[in-house]
This record gives C-alpha cells, structure tokens and sequence, in this order.
C-alpha cells in the first residue's frame, strides 16, 4: 500500500512538472512570435530596429494577451485594446530608460514630437500602440487556440 501510494504522488509530481515545463514553452513561443513581430514592424516603419526591440515586444505581446486569460472577467476588445496600449507605452518607458537613457544607448528619440516624455514616449505613438494592439490581441488568442489547444476565441466589442 505505501509503495503504490508513493508511485501514485510521484505520477502527481511529475505530472505538474511537465504541466510548468509546457506553461513555460508556450510563453517562450508567444514572446518569441510577439518580439519578431515588434522587430519587423519597426522595420517596416522606420528600416531598421534593434535587437532590445524584440525583448521589448516579446514581453508586450505576454502581457497584452494575459489581459483576457481570466476566465472570471470578460472585458471587452476596446477595453483591451486601450490597456495594451497603456501597457506597451509603459514597456516602452522603461525600455527606452534603460536602453537610451541609463546605458546611452540612443535607439530611439521622440524629443521631437508634440506631448513627449524625456524622448522615449509620446501620445502619437500611443495611438499607434492602440491601433497595433487589435492585432496582436487577436493574434495571441489565434495563436493559443491553434498551437495550445486553447479556449476559441470571442468577442465583444463594446
């Protein structure tokens, strides 16, 4: 009894496991098609971008898609697009801190812009990220639908 009790917990054990280990290669996956995705469309705007960039978007494209993860609360998509456009501002602050700012990087300046701050943000662009995010929110639901057998995504747009 105690020995099959023991197999029992570690079948448990092992399965939890790999259930983390898949978690943690689906957000791998999700970060490194979020941050290509960031790279190339700066790219196809300005012809060039920088690798921070993709760090950056991966960790855009994770956070946004989270913002309908929870099954208890439904938002709607135009709610979620101003979030994710908030959220990818912030991101961008803070890359553009780090990355311009404190290691004089100088990858990007919007010093030139009507309502900046420091350079590294301003209202246009945020527009921008609210336009942008409708397609990344429906490309991350895609994705988790096709590739991790997730929930079929809805939508509500108000």
């Amino acid at each position: 009894m105690n020995m099959k009790r023991r197999t029992i917990m570690e079948e448990k054990s092992i399965g939890g496991i790999m259930e983390k280990r898949l978690q943690v290669e689906k957000y791998m996956i999700l970060f490194a098609i979020g941050g290509m995705a960031y790279f190339f469309l700066e790219v196809l705007v300005r012809g060039y971008s920088h690798y921070t960039m993709f760090l950056c978007g991966g960790a855009c494209f994770i956070c946004c898609g989270l913002l309908n993860e929870n099954k208890k609360i439904r938002i709607s998509f135009l709610s979620q697009m101003v979030l994710s456009s908030v959220i990818i501002t912030v991101l961008e602050l803070i890359t553009g801190l780090i990355v311009n700012v404190w290691l004089r990087m100088d990858i990007w300046d919007y010093s030139n812009l009507p309502y900046n701050f420091k350079g590294q943000i301003c209202l246009l662009y945020s527009f921008f990220w609210f336009l942008v995010s409708s397609v990344a929110i429906v490309m991350d639901d895609f994705l988790r639908y096709k590739l991790f057998d997730e929930e079929k995504p809805h939508y509500k747009f108000l």
